[in-house]
C-alpha cells in the first residue's frame, strides 16, 4: 500500500492497518459485494453520502482532483484487505476526495446502517477503524489541504470566523492571506476581487463573502431541510457539557442529535491549556479536548450539525419541537440546553472595529501566530486570563496582564499566580483598566489607567485578549424556561414553585435533576443556575443529566 506522507507523529500502521482474517470476514458479511472495472469511480467529490468500502481483491486509489492552482494528486492507494474512509464517513460530510479502481477489483460496501452497527458491536474493529480515521484526517490536513482554500485577511472578523470553524472541525484546508503572492495568484486565476473576500474555493464551487453557515451547507455539515431525523434527544450547544451529554446519551442507546451555532468546543475550545482536568497531568488544550470528545460523539453514532442555530423550543403531547433559524423543526422526545455563555466586552470606543483585528476572546495557536514575539495585552483576573498570559509568553510575546482588582490571587489559582510572577515576559498591572484603543485598520496600542496611583500609560499592543467573563446564552428561549434575574436557567429543586405550570400536575411529578420548568427540557453547564464554571463540572453535569433524560424518553415511548 502506498500513501502520501503521513505527517509528524503518524505511523503507516496506524493510518493504514492490516486487519485479521476474522475481522475481514466479518466486514464482508456485513457488506454488499460489487465488482468494479479499471477507472470506475467508487465515490466522487460532491456525493452527499458514501459507504465504508473494503477491498477483497484488486487496487483502489483515492484522489484529490485538480484545482485552479494544483494538478490532480493521488493521496493513497489501497490493496486487498484494506478499507477506505476517514472521519467524514462519521460526520456525514460531503465527499471531497474521489476513489476509483486502478484495476479490476472486488469490493464490499457497508451501508451507513451496517457501519454504525459494526462500530457499536465490534469493539476491536471499531477501535482500529476509529484510530485509522483520526490518523487519516491528520494526514489529509496536509495532503488534501487544497480541497478547501480560504482567502481573506488576518485582520478580518469574517475571515477569523471561517478559520475558527474549520479549525474546530479539523477540516483539511489551506489559508491564504490576501497580502501573500499565493493569494494574489489564486484570486487572479479565480477572477476574485477584494470585495469578494473572504472567499472559499471548493471543488467545482466558489463561495464569495463566505460564512461558516454557507461553508457548512456546501460540505453537508449543517442540518438540511427534509432530512428524516427521529431523535430521542436533541442537545443544543457543543461545549464540554453538550459534548458529554451527547457522548453519554448516544452510548446508552438514545438517538442523539447535537446542534451548535458556531462549532463544537464552546468557550473551552478557546483555552490554550487546561491543567486541572482529571487524567491529564501534563494538561491539554481546549482544542485537543474538543477534538477527542468529538471523535467519541461520532463513534457512538450521534449526529452533529454545526453551525445550526436553535431559536425556539415548542412542546406537544409526547414530543418537543426544536426550531432552527431557517424554519426547520426537529422533533425530539427530550432536549438538553447546553448553550453556555457569551463573552463580555469592554465599553470602549472602537471595540467592535477591532474585534478580530487585534481583539480576541481566545488564545490558541491560531491567534498566537498573528502576535508571535510581539507586545500584547491580556485583560482579566481569572484562570482563563492567566492561562492565556502564560501561553502567549511561551510563544515569545511580551505580555501585559491587566487586572482590575488589587490582588492577582483573588480569582486565580495559586499555581498560575506563581508561574506568572516569575515569568520574565509577563508584566502584571493590578488595579488597572484599558481605557483606549489605538490603531489604523488593526490594533496598535492601548491606554492603561491605574486607579491606585492615578497614572496612565500608552503601551504598544498588536493583540488584546479579553477574558472578563460571560453572560448566559439563554435569551433565545423567550421565557419558555424559568430563569433568574441574570438569565441563568433554573433546574430541579431550584425552580420556584410559582414557575411550575399546570402541566406538572398533569404529569404527577416534580422536575427531575437538571430538568427545567418545561417538562422534558434539561439544562447543564454554564447556562444553568448554580453551576460551577469549570470544564470538569460541565462534563459531569452533561453526563449526569442523561439519567433524567432516560426517565422522560422512556415515559414518552
Amino acid at each position: 500500500m502506498s500513501s502520501a506522507e503521513t505527517g509528524p507523529g503518524i505511523s503507516e500502521d496506524l493510518a493504514y492497518p492490516t486487519l485479521s482474517r476474522r475481522q475481514l470476514d466479518l466486514l464482508f458479511d456485513l457488506g454488499v459485494v460489487e465488482d468494479v472495472t479499471v477507472g470506475q469511480v467508487i465515490h466522487r467529490i460532491g456525493d452527499e453520502t458514501y459507504d465504508l468500502v473494503v477491498i477483497a481483491d484488486g487496487e483502489v486509489e483515492v484522489v484529490r482532483e485538480a484545482t485552479a492552482d494544483a494538478p490532480e494528486e493521488v493521496i493513497a492507494t489501497f490493496g486487498p484487505g484494506a478499507f477506505l474512509g476517514e472521519l467524514g464517513l462519521l460526520t456525514g460530510q460531503t465527499v471531497y476526495l474521489s476513489a476509483r479502481a486502478v484495476r479490476n477489483s472486488r469490493i464490499y460496501r457497508l451501508s451507513t446502517e451496517n457501519f454504525h452497527r459494526l462500530m457499536a458491536t465490534e469493539a476491536d474493529i471499531a477501535d482500529i477503524i476509529l484510530a485509522a480515521f483520526r490518523a487519516r484526517r491528520h494526514i489529509l490536513k496536509y495532503a488534501a489541504a487544497q480541497t478547501i482554500e480560504i482567502i481573506g485577511s488576518s485582520f478580518s472578523a469574517d475571515s477569523m470566523s471561517l478559520r475558527t470553524y474549520v479549525a474546530r472541525l479539523e477540516l483539511p484546508h489551506s489559508w491564504l492571506d490576501i497580502d501573500t503572492p499565493e493569494a494574489k495568484f489564486l484570486m487572479d486565476v479565480s477572477a476574485l476581487s477584494v470585495d469578494d473576500l473572504p472567499a472559499v474555493l471548493l471543488p467545482g464551487e466558489k463561495l464569495l463573502k463566505a460564512t461558516p453557515a454557507e461553508l457548512a451547507r456546501s460540505l453537508g455539515l449543517s442540518y438540511r431541510k427534509g432530512r428524516s431525523e427521529d431523535a430521542d434527544l436533541v442537545v443544543v450547544g457543543g461545549g464540554p457539557a453538550g459534548l458529554a451529554a451527547t457522548v453519554n446519551g448516544s452510548s446508552e442507546g438514545l438517538a442523539t442529535v447535537m446542534l451548535d451555532a458556531v462549532g463544537p468546543g464552546g468557550q473551552a475550545a478557546a483555552s490554550s491549556r487546561i491543567e486541572n482536568y482529571l487524567g491529564f497531568p501534563h494538561g491539554l488544550s481546549g482544542a485537543e479536548l474538543t477534538r477527542l470528545a468529538l471523535v467519541q460523539v461520532l463513534k457512538f453514532g450521534a449526529h452533529v450539525y454545526s453551525p445550526s442555530t436553535v431559536v425556539a423550543l415548542g412542546t406537544g403531547a409526547d414530543r418537543l419541537a426544536v426550531l432552527l433559524s431557517d424554519g426547520t423543526e426537529i422533533p425530539a422526545r427530550a432536549a438538553i440546553i447546553a448553550t453556555g455563555a457569551r463573552y463580555r466586552s469592554l465599553p470602549i470606543d472602537r471595540w467592535k472595529e477591532f474585534e478580530h483585528a487585534g481583539i480576541y476572546y481566545a488564545a490558541t495557536e491560531m491567534e498566537a501566530r498573528s502576535c508571535a514575539r510581539k507586545e500584547v495585552a491580556v485583560v482579566g483576573g481569572a484562570n482563563s486570563a492567566g492561562q492565556a498570559a502564560v501561553f502567549l509568553a511561551g510563544r515569545g510575546c511580551m505580555v501585559h496582564l491587566v487586572v482590575r482588582s488589587e490582588d492577582l490571587s483573588a480569582r486565580m489559582s495559586s499555581y498560575l499566580v506563581n508561574r506568572i510572577s516569575v515569568h520574565p515576559r509577563i508584566s502584571v498591572h493590578t488595579s488597572t483598566e484599558v481605557t483606549e484603543l489605538r490603531g489604523g485598520t488593526s490594533l496598535e496600542a492601548v491606554r492603561l489607567a491605574n486607579s491606585s496611583h492615578h497614572e496612565e500609560a500608552v503601551v504598544p499592543c498588536c493583540g488584546l485578549f479579553c477574558f472578563i467573563g460571560a453572560y448566559p446564552a439563554s435569551g433565545w428561549l423567550n421565557g419558555c424556561c424559568s430563569t433568574d434575574g441574570k438569565g441563568f436557567i433554573y433546574t430541579g429543586i431550584h425552580i420556584p414553585d410559582k414557575n411550575l405550570g399546570p402541566q406538572w400536575k398533569i404529569l404527577g411529578r416534580d422536575p427531575l435533576p437538571f430538568e427545567t420548568s418545561m417538562p422534558g427540557v434539561f439544562a447543564v453547564g454554564d447556562v444553568r443556575y448554580g453551576s460551577i464554571k469549570r470544564v470538569a463540572a460541565a462534563v459531569g453535569e452533561g453526563a449526569s443529566a442523561i439519567s433524567s433524560v432516560h426517565q422522560v424518553v422512556g415515559a414518552r415511548l
